[in-house]
């Protein structure tokens, strides 16, 4: 549906904000915005059902137009485990000039015609949300229309209205269906007494009109608002400026409500700001569902920006709703704009909040995923008509939370622990901690300035898993560092500084020696130069018809936290990606062993190598082994790297300055299998922790001559390469050396 756009008026008086600062004992900050809703007129502890996918964890999309909601929906949030999308007010609002965000909170009719797209858009979207399994949550702005201080006579659906005279024909509205005085003691009908119970649920908040919901007409106009949209397919609502409806007026509005579409009740949490007693106290409005819990955003910032030791008893105790009616975030679009809780501009900080909040499993998580900015009253990306373009989160500017490979791999941790009680805590009395979730799942969180190496208590069966903060988990494969957990359930691991670790999903069915900080790294077959150059190439085999079951069996010593894998030049052996080799196991340790069903008569060679807790790779050195399975199979017997070459290693420190955006992490990647053998998907993280600076330390061979590069990787896996030709270096015989790199 096309929109009918009309100029805009003459710039009115100076524009406000929705909301604004106000009195402590009611109002801190502006709207609070979040994703899960709970049931309306929920009764007892009723929590947010999951979506069919399981999940019940919120992205709370800031603004985006429907195109990129739905496909956002379809490419990231179902595949990533994600229950809910919030979406902005989809209802028709007044176009101010400059388009500041909160002109579409002052609403002037309920089509759904809006600066997000048309009616059909908005369908469209919802329909593809639910193809994806993730529910649609509506910010419902019905305790008000526009501003009585607006000027303006725009809006974006084209329809008329008088915002001074109260006149809002599309719905219809008049003077009649809002409050007035008294009981309001303002000429300007402003509230007065903030903890007035009567003042703040019938008064004008900003200038604000505020809708006399005593009454059956006005209860019956937003009811049917609500329910055009259920018809639509959304499943739930969060109620902006609940508390300046009274919870009597609120519960009359949820009792003419349909089923949603998937079944059951629609979802409802409420904008209640903290402050107040009696009817104005944020468990006074549990009755209708659940509260946004900002506190919680509020102390979360506070340990994140001093000490999070003090987070083992973070909870109810703390001052928070209880979980079960209590929508988390770590930041919304107010508080960004205050700064009154952790940003974007906050870096590790901020991404390791998230990492925290999807780990505890308190209360009803949302992600939040807006645009920056520099004013406060700053317009999405428009166009000059005020219409939100398409997201882009790969030109800076917008903050992606929601793809963060982390944060959106927390989210699958998320749901797999859910129900599971925090156990095995562990902290340093400082700015590191570590928990699991029962026998699930386990988490480490390192918000200080060095790295912290601990042999961990991780309450998880013994076994390989993948490190869902730096891999994505496909199938048995991890894309990143895994990490071995012992019989006993305990793994040394090393948390780099401002960074985290976290398991629950077994990468392997072998049970090796726990992980150590850091593991050698040796030669590996030759590669070509160049950044489009595949993995080290190796003889063609020739199969023969049938399979045949090949045992290797490798004699290596290893140090705690590395393992023995076999890799080699068919599809069977992993074609000599090191990502794809196949785990051996220490049964008969020093010997590892394994077998693996082959073509028969077929020509193939192979090599060892050693994962560490890290990700680091060690090739044994010398040529390929080679070998025919021949008609019937049979077993090998190697021991490690028996061809005599040069075995030392050469500690070699890589240093790139290369500023980023959030989102974006730098990675080195090179000639040699250890350098990913110029293969993106198998580069190597660095650490952050000197920003600009990123750092990377590795034993590389002795007398070896390498070329490399550094990359950039952004939330939603683009790849940006450093321009130029490659870089080069040769290691020493002995000792150490520093390449100091800036990027080009």
């Amino acid at each position: 549906m096309s929109f009918a756009r009309r100029a805009v008026a003459a710039p009115p008086t100076p524009a406000r904000r929705r909301r604004r600062a106000l009195p402590a004992a009611v109002l801190s900050t502006a709207a609070l915005l979040a994703g899960v809703l709970l049931p309306l007129g929920a009764q007892g502890t009723a929590q947010a059902v999951a979506a069919p996918n399981g999940g019940d964890v919120t992205a709370n999309l800031f603004q985006w137009n429907w195109n990129s909601v739905a496909a956002e929906c379809t490419d990231v949030l179902g595949p990533k485990g994600y229950g809910a999308v919030q979406v902005a007010p989809p209802q028709e609002s007044i176009s101010v000039p400059g388009h500041p965000w909160w002109d579409v909170y002052q609403p002037v009719s309920y089509t759904l015609n809006s600066r997000m797209g048309s009616d059909a858009q908005f369908r469209a979207m919802v329909t593809a949300c639910h193809n994806a399994g993730v529910k649609v949550y509506v910010d419902a702005v019905i305790n008000h229309m526009a501003g009585t201080n607006q000027t303006s006579s725009s809006s974006y659906g084209g329809s008329g209205f008088n915002a001074a005279g109260y006149s809002y024909p599309a719905v219809p509205y008049s003077r009649s269906d809002f409050h007035g005085s008294p009981p309001c003691p303002n000429a300007d009908l402003g509230i007065n007494d903030w903890n007035n119970a009567t003042q703040v649920q019938e008064c004008q908040l900003l200038n604000l009109s505020d809708l006399n919901t005593e009454s059956d007409y006005v209860r019956g106009r937003i009811a049917g608002y609500l329910n055009s949209l259920i018809g639509a397919g959304v499943d739930g609502f969060r109620v902006d400026a609940a508390k300046h409806i009274a919870q009597a007026d609120m519960a009359a509005i949820v009792s003419r409500l349909d089923d949603t579409r998937w079944g059951g009740r629609p979802y409802v949490y409420q904008e209640i700001f903290p402050g107040g007693s009696g009817p104005l106290a944020a468990a006074a409005f549990e009755g209708n569902g659940s509260v946004l819990d900002f506190t919680y955003a509020s102390k979360l910032s506070q340990q994140f920006t001093g000490n999070i030791a003090n987070l083992r008893t973070f909870g109810q105790s703390w001052g928070f709703e209880p979980s079960e009616k209590s929508v988390v975030m770590v930041t919304n679009h107010d508080l960004e704009r205050d700064r009154t809780t952790l940003t974007y501009n906050d870096g590790a900080k901020y991404r390791l909040a998230h990492v925290f909040e999807l780990a505890l499993g308190y209360g009803t998580p949302q992600v939040y995923a807006g645009y920056r900015f520099a004013n406060k009253d700053d317009s999405p990306p428009a166009d000059g008509n005020g219409y939100v373009t398409d997201v882009n989160c790969a030109n800076g500017t917008w903050t992606c939370t929601d793809r963060d490979q982390g944060i959106a791999n927390m989210v699958g941790w998320h749901n797999a622990t859910r129900g599971e009680a925090v156990a095995n805590w562990w902290d340093n009395g400082s700015n590191a901690i570590a928990f699991s979730r029962g026998a699930k799942g386990w988490v480490a969180i390192n918000n200080s300035g060095s790295a912290v190496t601990q042999a961990f208590s991780t309450g998880l069966a013994a076994g390989a898993y993948c490190d869902v903060i730096h891999g994505d988990l496909s199938g048995s494969r991890c894309t990143g560092p895994t990490v071995n957990v012992d019989g006993s359930g305990r793994a040394t691991v090393t948390v780099n500084a401002g960074d985290a670790v976290a398991l629950y999903a077994a990468t392997t069915g072998t049970t090796g020696p726990s992980p150590s900080p850091t593991g050698s790294a040796g030669p590996s077959p030759s590669a070509s130069a160049s950044p489009s150059a595949s993995a080290s190439p190796s003889p063609s085999a020739s199969p023969g018809s049938g399979t045949v079951t090949q045992t290797f069996n490798e004699n290596r010593t290893t140090v705690t936290g590395q393992n023995v894998y076999l890799v080699g030049s068919i599809a069977q052996l992993g074609a000599w990606d090191p990502n794809a080799a196949v785990a051996l196991s220490p049964a008969g340790y020093p010997v590892w062993s394994g077998s693996v069903q082959l073509p028969a008569n077929t020509a193939f060679e192979y090599k060892y190598i050693v994962k560490d807790a890290a990700g680091n790779v060690t090739w044994e050195s010398g040529a390929n082994h080679s070998a025919d399975t021949g008609a019937s199979g049979g077993t090998l017997n190697d021991t490690w790297g028996g061809t005599g070459a040069n075995t030392g290693q050469v500690s070699v420190t890589f240093n790139e300055n290369r500023t980023t955006v959030y989102g974006q992490n730098v990675y080195l990647v090179g000639s040699t299998a250890q350098l990913g053998n110029w293969n993106p998907a198998a580069a190597l993280p660095m650490s952050s922790a000197g920003y600009p600076i990123w750092k990377l330390a590795l034993d590389l061979p002795a007398n070896t001559s390498l070329e490399y590069k550094y990359i950039v990787k952004d939330g939603a896996g683009n790849v940006t390469w450093e321009s130029g030709g490659n870089r080069t270096c040769t290691t020493g015989a002995s000792g150490g050396m520093t390449l100091d790199d800036s990027w080009k």
